[in-house]
C-alpha cells in the first residue's frame, strides 16, 4: 500500500515533492511524497505515467506476427518477450513438446537475454549507488564515475553484456528485436563456427560472474546493518520451478509462498493462471496491482523476480550457482534473503546460472541439430510463461478460426512487483525522509529502492488502469482546439 499516515491535514495543504523521473531505471516513472511543514512524510506513491497498448493494437494480427510485434514492449528484455509469446502460440498450436533443438536454442536464446540484462542492471545502473554510497556526490554516481574509479569492473560488466548480446544475436539473428523463435519451434539453430566463437570466451564469463557474486556478497559485509534494513518488508514471493523444484528460468509450474513461508500453491499448471491471480487497479498509475485470489487484493500482494526464484527454489541445476544459492541463504542467518537489497546479490547468482548454463548448452551437439519445428492440433488459446529478467512474465492470447489473435492479456514482471515497488519505497521514506530537510541524496535513496526490482516501466504499461489518458489538439496559433479525457468512467470531453 501507499504510505499514508493518520492526519487531519488534507492533500493541498500539504508540500508535495517529486522524483520525476525516476532515473537508471527502463522506461518512464515518477514518485510523488507529500510532506508537511515540519516536513513529516504523509504519502508516498510511485506513479506509472508511460502508456503503451499492446493489447489493443496486436489484435487482428495474425498470430505468427505476434512473437515479433511484442517484443517492440523493450529494447532491454525484447527476447523476453518474444519467447513467451512463442510459448503461448506453441500451446494455440497444440504442441507440448518441441524438439530437442528447438527447446535449446531457444533455452540458449534465454540465458544470454538472462546474462546481458542482469549484467547491465548491476553494473551500469545498480553499481554507482553500491560502490559510491546513497547519498554520495551525484556528479560521480553514474556509470561513468565507476568507469574512473572502478574500471576494471566497469570493463567487465561491458564485456559480459557484450557476451549476452552476442549469444542473442547468434540465435535470435539479432541483438535486439530479433526473429528466431516462431510458434512450434525456431527458425535455426547455432552452427558449429557460431559454437565455437562463442566457446571461446564462456569460461571467462562464468569466471567473472563468480567474481560478481563475490562482489556483492562483500558489499553486504561491508554495510550488513544498512543493507539488511534498506526497504525491508515481509512479502509473498512466486516464481517457476521444474518438477524437481530447481529454478528453472524457461519453463515449469508456478509456485508461491506467503509471508509466512506457507505454500500457497506448487507446481501449479500456467495454462490457467487466472484461478490464482487477478488484477486489481489504482487512479494514479496506469500499471496494474496483481493479487493472489485466495488472500485478495488487500492482503494478497506478492514480488517476482531473482530474490523470489533464489529463495523460493529448492536448488540450482549449475554447480556454482547451487553453492552460491546456498551461502546466500546461510549468510547471517538468511537475513540477505528477506532483504530488498537481497536482489542485488540473487542476479548475481542467476547471472552465474546463466553463464554455466550457456556453456552447458554449447557443449550439447543438440544446438547444431536441424528438426527445427513441432506439430500438433489447433486450439483456441494460448498462455506462455517465462521468467524474464526481473520475474515472472506471462503472455495469454485467444485466436479465431481465420488466425488473427482476438484477445491478449501481458501481466510482465514489473506488474507483478508493483505493489512491492511501492511497499519498499514507503518503508525508505518513514526511515530516511521522515521529519528531515529532504536533499537530493536523501531522495537517490528512494530511486535506490526501486531500482533493487530492476523495473521495466515500458513493459509494465501495456493496459490501461484507472490513471485518465488526457489528449489535445493544438491549433498552429498555440490554442486549444479540442480536449478529452478518457478513465474508467468513460469519456469526458472538455467544453
Amino acid at each position: 500500500m501507499s504510505f499514508e499516515l493518520e492526519t487531519a491535514l488534507s492533500p493541498e495543504k500539504l508540500r508535495r515533492v517529486a522524483i520525476d523521473p525516476v532515473s537508471r531505471v527502463e522506461g518512464h516513472g515518477k514518485v510523488t511524497i507529500l510532506l508537511d511543514d515540519d516536513n513529516k512524510v504523509h504519502q508516498v506513491r510511485l506513479h506509472i505515467v508511460e502508456f503503451r497498448g499492446f493489447e489493443k493494437f496486436i489484435q487482428g494480427r495474425p498470430y505468427w506476427e505476434v512473437p515479433v510485434m511484442v517484443q517492440r514492449l523493450c529494447g532491454i528484455c525484447p527476447v523476453s518477450h518474444h519467447l513467451a509469446a512463442s510459448k503461448a502460440l506453441d500451446m494455440m498450436l497444440g504442441i507440448k513438446q518441441l524438439t530437442p533443438t528447438a527447446e535449446k536454442n531457444r533455452r540458449l536464446m534465454h540465458y544470454g537475454q538472462i546474462l546481458q540484462s542482469h549484467a547491465l542492471h548491476f553494473f551500469h545502473l545498480s553499481s554507482p549507488d553500491l560502490l559510491f554510497g546513497f547519498g554520495s556526490d551525484v556528479a560521480a554516481r553514474n556509470v561513468v564515475g565507476v568507469i574512473a574509479a572502478h574500471p576494471e569492473i566497469a570493463r567487465k560488466g561491458v564485456l559480459l553484456r557484450k557476451y549476452g548480446q552476442e549469444v542473442i544475436r547468434m540465435t535470435a539473428g539479432k541483438r535486439v528485436h530479433g526473429t528466431g523463435s516462431i510458434p512450434g519451434g525456431v527458425n535455426k539453430s547455432l552452427s558449429a563456427e557460431e559454437r565455437a566463437e562463442l566457446l571461446k570466451d564462456i569460461y571467462q564469463m562464468v569466471a567473472w560472474s563468480r567474481e560478481a557474486v563475490g562482489m556483492i556478497r562483500g558489499l553486504f559485509e561491508q554495510n550488513l546493518v544498512e543493507y539488511n534494513d534498506f526497504g525491508r518488508f515481509r512479502s509473498a514471493g512466486m516464481c517457476l520451478v521444474s518438477p524437481s523444484g530447481a529454478m528453472d528460468l524457461y519453463h515449469g509450474g508456478l509456485r508461491a509462498r506467503d509471508i509466512d513461508g506457507k505454500t500457497l500453491f506448487d507446481h501449479f499448471d500456467y495454462g490457467r493462471y487466472w484461478d490464482v491471480i487477478a488484477e486489481d487497479v489504482k487512479p494514479w498509475s496506469y500499471m496494474k496491482f496483481p493479487f493472489f485470489k485466495s488472500l485478495g487484493p488487500d492482503d494478497g500482494s506478492y514480488r517476482v523476480g531473482p530474490l523470489s526464484r533464489v529463495t523460493l527454489c529448492d536448488s540450482i541445476a549449475t554447480p556454482l550457482a547451487d553453492k552460491a544459492r546456498e551461502e546466500f541463504m546461510a549468510f547471517d542467518g538468511g537475513s540477505a534473503a528477506g532483504a530488498t537489497l537481497g536482489y542485488h546479490w540473487a542476479r548475481m547468482i542467476e547471472m552465474l546460472h546463466a553463464a554455466e548454463s550457456i556453456k552447458d548448452l554449447l557443449h550439447d551437439d543438440d544446438i547444431s541439430g536441424h528438426d527445427l519445428m513441432a506439430t500438433g492440433t489447433r486450439q483456441e488459446r494460448g498462455v506462455g510463461v517465462i521468467e524474464a529478467p526481473r520475474g515472472t512474465l506471462i503472455h495469454h492470447y485467444r485466436v479465431n478460426e481465420d488466425d488473427q489473435v482476438i484477445r491478449a492479456n501481458l501481466i510482465v514482471s514489473t506488474t507483478h512487483n508493483n505493489q512491492a515497488m511501492n511497499t519498499a519505497v514507503r518503508e525508505v521514506a518513514k526511515k530516511y525522509l521522515n521529519g528531515r530537510e529532504i536533499t537530493e541524496g536523501l531522495l537517490n535513496h528512494i530511486e535506490v529502492a526501486i531500482r533493487a526490482f530492476d523495473p521495466c516501466l515500458s513493459c509494465a504499461t501495456h493496459a490501461l488502469g484507472q490513471m485518465p489518458l488526457e489528449a489535445a489538439i493544438v491549433g498552429a496559433d498555440g490554442t486549444v482546439i479540442d480536449e478529452a479525457t478518457r478513465d474508467h468512467r468513460g469519456l469526458t470531453r472538455k467544453v
